[in-house]
């Protein structure tokens, strides 16, 4: 299986650079896992948003970061929102 290519939706790409940089590692860590077929750490579906969309918890002290993504497409990942 190769690894899946990442299309950033939107401001998705720059919304997840403005995150501290230990959140990014962990999103970029996370997303590493989706490329490669794996479930992400801590995740759920988002069906009211569509199908196949799936939001990555990620949380650091008392801050929440969230990113969501659809990853049912066999040739890439669309990464749809990265926020706080």
């Amino acid at each position: 299986m190769s690894e899946k290519e990442v299309d950033w939706r939107g401001s998705s790409r720059e919304d997840l650079l403005s995150f501290p940089p230990d959140v990014r590692r962990t999103a970029g860590f996370e997303i590493g896992k989706i490329q490669n077929g794996l479930n992400p750490t801590d995740w759920k579906p988002i069906p009211s948003w569509g199908a196949g969309i799936i939001e990555i918890k990620l949380s650091v002290v008392k801050d929440q970061y969230r990113v969501v993504y659809v990853a049912k497409f066999e040739e890439r990942i669309y990464v749809r929102h990265c926020f706080q």
